[in-house]
């Protein structure tokens, strides 16, 4: 039972609903427990961030990996190692170390590449026979490259990737979250492109990737409590989910939790 239980609202969340992915920057095992011992079942999804893996004892990632399971946490590698495996014609091996390391799920995305629609298509039917869990990236690392992307693109790009069969696309925002995707310069949502992508897809197929709070309050407002959002850092992990609950001034009275 929680402090104040008295006090705290419940989340309803349908099922793939209300998903939480926190970026793991690198941080060592003890700190994985010690998070996820005060906040684990708030935590769905734990990227860890970008090559980050490749760099750390590879006995130390599988224990992290083991940890977050422990947890009822889906681990997974960032997106841009799967772009390095693929471009170096690695990606066999990368899925066999993956599998090794006990990761749970793959992240797909071209955000440094180009990766054709056809490709895309064999890469997630390929994945998902690997039996992991799917997640597609749409949009560009590269501000310059993003900015060509129109909204019309990147609601296309999210239909094609869920006809077939990613198990959710991340909605490109990067750790900045700052003139990127869906948000202007000083990290405001872009909400005429916003409305033409929600009419146009699956919401709750996507993960917005929100770093900011601004942008996670705006998510929350906007799709109530249960909305799925990505690349959180880990110390705001808490903090998030008394937005989600309305147990913050930003949200108090104004969230819808079912």
């Amino acid at each position: 039972m929680n402090a104040f239980d008295f006090l705290t609202p419940q989340r309803n969340p349908k099922t793939g609903t209300g998903i939480t992915m926190m970026l793991d920057k690198g941080m060592g095992p003890v700190t994985v427990i010690d998070l996820l011992e005060i906040s684990g079942k708030y935590v769905d999804l734990a990227k860890f961030g970008w090559g980050t893996s490749a760099i750390h004892n590879r006995k130390m990632i599988k224990e992290k990996v083991e940890i977050y399971h422990s947890y009822d946490t889906i681990p997974y590698p960032g997106g841009t190692l799967f772009e390095i495996a693929y471009s170096n014609n690695k990606l066999e091996d990368y899925l066999n170390e993956a599998d090794k390391l006990g990761f749970g799920a793959i992240e797909i995305s071209d955000g440094t590449i180009d990766i054709s629609k056809e490709e895309r298509e064999k890469l997630v039917s390929m994945v998902k026979d690997n039996g992991y869990l799917v997640i597609t990236e749409v949009g560009k690392k590269d501000p310059r490259k993003d900015h060509l992307l129109t909204i019309n693109d990147r609601t296309e790009m999210v239909n094609h990737d869920i006809e077939w069969g990613a198990d959710f696309i991340l909605m490109e925002g990067r750790e900045g979250g700052k003139g990127i995707g869906l948000f202007d310069e000083q990290g405001e949502v872009k909400e005429d492109e916003l409305q033409i992508l929600v009419k146009g897809t699956r919401v709750e197929k996507i993960i917005w990737e929100a770093p900011l709070k601004n942008q996670q309050v705006y998510f929350i407002l906007k799709f109530g409590a249960n909305v799925n959002l990505g690349n959180i850092p880990s110390e705001e992990i808490t903090a998030l989910e008394t937005m989600r609950l309305g147990l913050r001034g930003d949200t108090m009275g104004k969230v819808n939790l079912g």
